[in-house]
């Protein structure tokens, strides 16, 4: 086979030499490929030589670089050596000296404007989870909907995962990046054995933890920048989902591939509470230690390039906890499916029955208090409260369980499928989030899309997802239990105004939000990262 000269730009790395300050220089070139006999179409193809041509443009674009990579054809010849599209000129001799079989239009990047994807064009997108339970959890939840919901949209998404790993669509392959699973659901916080510890990053994990700390999130993202530091070309952007390790930041600066954090809520706003409502001075120092993970997450955050987050609180929050600048952090709230989530036809409310979901027991989601206002209920009138969740061993909650003696009128539901949820739902009279504090809450939407009156607390961003008292919801301050039974008892006598508040509520989540638009906006997000990290200098 004979050799194969092309015609493009040269991005002239050396920009100093070039005498243009720091600014990326462009000069035509003649890139020339030397295919091996007997090559096979698929195989990459070596650059043998460049000719520069003539002075250098400045104005000139950069794109991708392919010349290394080009595919073979049948004839043995590059069928594309720099993924670009080819044409074909009779009788033309780049620089005078050499055949042309094939001429083509190339660009190579330049080290401050680089190759991304055209505005419309579909993306590929790593997207890292380092822990998704399916039903019960609002990282599984996000992660499953927002992926499926992007690849309607076209797109290619990947997901990294952790343990427990998330029930993805079919369309969104699964790369599994195993912890040591040592918070599993099983065994809590057990010890890691000898022969567990594989790599680099188990040792790591496992160190961190026998100090106390919460060490999944660190070793979850070096996992991820040893995976993905192999894999530079396969994705245009990275999308981090609440982990914001130290390997985030190696993914930016060294692999050199768009990084794009969503934060649903700092995790400062955890750790103070829970330090807040530490039952013994023993417990506040294991908390203390605990959530010492978040000193890591705050350094990561303060310096990526754009961070997403699902509510106007959270932003504040997160700009004041974890010092990102205002203007990196951008709003897109979550979704959910109202054809899913929707009233079922055909069950029949059961009197006196309350729903809540505690995907953790901690003290942020406040079952202690709708616990204390159950107890307060049952003493005048029947009522039952079903958590879709799994208790907890030695909580705040599982203390006040114990303490009122709730066991005839307290049940847990946990590992089902969405439509038992939805099904749970239907079965209430009214639903409760008690929480002291929410970044979002796909528990009170996906309660409002079925229907059910919602009785919600104003902490956090609730008042802005669940929208007016009396109107869409039934709101009380966060931490009051005497206000919480005082509210759900004037639900539960007043029908006429649960299925008003009912309807006025799902209406609301019809109008406000849908996994597609989320998806559309986080997609807004991802192409401004791009145009950003295109113009951005290089460091």
């Amino acid at each position: 086979p004979g050799r194969v000269a092309v015609e493009g730009e040269l991005a002239d790395h050396q920009h100093l030499a070039a005498g243009i300050d720091d600014r990326a220089v462009h000069h035509p070139v003649v890139i020339v490929h030397d295919p091996q006999t007997g090559q096979l179409p698929g195989q990459p193809v070596r650059l043998l030589f460049a000719v520069i041509m003539g002075d250098a443009d400045e104005h000139a674009k950069a794109g991708v670089d392919g010349a290394d990579d080009g595919a073979v054809d049948g004839h043995g010849s590059p069928s594309n050596p720099l993924n670009q599209c080819s044409h074909v000129t009779e009788g033309t001799h780049p620089g005078g000296a050499i055949g042309a079989l094939a001429r083509q239009t190339c660009r190579m990047p330049s080290p401050g404007s680089e190759p991304g994807p055209l505005d419309d064009a579909p993306l590929r997108i790593a997207y890292l989870a380092y822990r998704g339970k399916p039903h019960c959890g609002g990282q599984g939840v996000y992660t499953r909907h927002l992926t499926r919901a992007l690849a309607d949209l076209g797109h290619q998404v990947e997901v990294l995962a952790g343990q427990p790993y998330p029930i993805l669509d079919e369309r969104v392959p699964l790369v599994r990046l195993p912890s040591l699973d040592l918070y599993n659901d099983h065994f809590p916080m057990r010890k890691a054995r000898i022969w567990e510890l594989k790599s680099v990053w188990d040792v790591a994990e496992a160190l961190s933890f026998n100090t106390g700390n919460f060490s999944e999130p660190m070793a979850f993202s070096m996992r991820a920048w040893a995976h993905l530091r192999k894999r530079p070309r396969d994705f245009d952007l990275v999308h981090d989902n609440q982990c914001l390790g130290w390997g985030l930041l190696l993914l930016q600066e060294q692999v050199r591939i768009p990084v794009l954090a969503t934060i649903h809520h700092p995790i400062t706003i955890d750790r103070k509470l829970e330090i807040e409502h530490a039952r013994t001075l023993w417990e506040e120092i294991g908390k203390r230690r605990w959530y010492s993970f978040t000193r890591m997450q705050t350094q990561v955050a303060k310096r990526m390039r754009r961070v997403m987050t699902v509510s106007e609180s959270s932003r504040s929050d997160i700009v004041a906890d974890h010092r990102v600048p205002d203007e990196r952090v951008h709003v897109v709230p979550v979704g959910v499916d109202p054809m899913l989530f929707r009233p079922v036809e055909g069950i029949t409310r059961v009197p006196g029955r309350i729903v809540t979901t505690a995907s953790a027991d901690v003290a942020m989601k406040g079952l202690r208090f709708l616990l204390e206002a159950v107890a307060k209920l049952r003493t005048e009138r029947d009522v039952e409260l079903v958590i879709i969740g799994k208790p907890k061993v030695s909580s705040a909650a599982s203390d006040t369980f114990e303490r009122l003696g709730l066991t005839d009128c307290v049940s847990y539901v946990h590992d089902v499928p969405d439509q038992r949820i939805v099904e749970l739902y239907s079965e209430a009279e009214v639903a409760v989030v008690p929480s002291l504090y929410e970044g979002f809450s796909l528990p009170a939407i996906e309660a409002m899309s079925c229907g059910v009156p919602l009785v919600t607390t104003t902490g956090g961003a609730l008042p802005e997802v669940t929208g007016t008292h009396n109107e869409t919801c039934f709101q009380v301050p966060p931490g009051d239990s005497d206000a919480l039974a005082t509210m759900i008892r004037t639900v539960l006598d007043t029908p006429d105004a649960r299925e008003r508040v009912g309807a006025n509520g799902r209406q609301r989540v019809i109008d406000h939000w849908s996994w597609r638009h989320t998806a559309e906006r986080t997609v807004e997000q991802y192409r401004a990262l791009l145009a950003d990290h295109r113009t951005a200098p290089r460091r």
